[in-house]
């Protein structure tokens, strides 16, 4: 794949995916789409997805999406950060501190607090959950709204049961209903360092997890689904011909990317 081709945007709106799974290659990061069964009573994808990254500079910024009724509080996300790229861009060009991911933060708040996008927000149908991660060097960043899932798969991890990076929230939106309306605004941040080897990140909708007969519901079984000798385009598309096999009906969108670390990471003083 062409290092060159770092943009890319999409929502179910555009193209559904229904009955029809899907996968992408940007570089290093796996995108898998799938709309669900039309079989199960599916009949629209209002799922969405940002991916930029720059291999040079070491860094990826992805946001995914979950929305509800209708796709416009998606929409109109992507088109407010696309707004900001090149702004967004500069900050995870500069070297790694502790300012790095804390002026990332404070970007993406005003963004969000601003009146011409609450302004937007009011106008439109349904809210959205929204992810955003941001990887540069050996640390990852999140900002949750709502309950989409964010995972760090490492075997130094995985050894303590420690899959998910973020906790779901449920009854937190941006859209038509907007956490960031409130008094007091309500999201998640949080901040990780990578251990040495090989991290995975691993991004999903809840269409996976909450699949009929639950083939995904724990963390370990989709850690395992990477812990073989298959590529990474073999392991999701097999994911996603599961759950249709399991006639799930809401749609699932995965952003799954694999980072090597060389620096050392944490460990007790007693090691």
């Amino acid at each position: 794949m062409n290092n060159a081709i770092e943009d890319f945007s999409w929502v179910g709106s555009q193209e559904n995916f229904i009955d029809k799974p899907s996968f992408l290659q940007l570089n290093h990061i796996g995108v898998g789409r799938y709309g669900g069964n039309s079989n199960a009573g599916q009949y629209k994808n209002e799922d969405g997805c940002l991916v930029w990254f720059n291999v040079k500079e070491d860094w990826e910024f992805i946001i995914l999406l979950d929305a509800h009724n209708t796709s416009e509080s998606a929409k109109i996300i992507l088109k407010h950060f696309d707004n900001e790229k090149s702004q967004i861009k500069d900050l995870l060009s500069l070297p790694t501190n502790h300012q790095t991911f804390k002026r990332l933060e404070d970007k993406i708040l005003n963004l969000f607090q601003s009146e011409e996008f609450l302004s937007v927000c009011r106008k439109v149908t349904g809210e959205t959950a929204c992810l955003i991660v941001a990887r540069k060097d050996k640390y990852v960043w999140w900002f949750s709204v709502g309950d989409c899932i964010l995972y760090l798969f490492h075997q130094e991890l995985a050894a303590l049961s420690q899959y998910q990076l973020n906790q779901r929230q449920f009854y937190e939106w941006i859209g038509q209903v907007n956490t960031f309306e409130q008094e007091v605004p309500c999201y998640t941040v949080g901040k990780r360092e990578l251990r040495q080897g090989e991290n995975r990140l691993f991004l999903t909708t809840d269409g996976l997890i909450e699949c009929p007969n639950e083939p995904y519901s724990n963390p370990i079984n989709i850690y395992n689904s990477f812990n073989n000798q298959n590529d990474d385009e073999s392991n999701i598309w097999s994911m996603l011909k599961n759950i249709k096999n399991n006639d799930v009906r809401d749609s699932t969108t995965i952003v799954s990317l694999k980072v090597n670390i060389s620096k050392r990471a944490t460990r007790p003083s007693n090691q």
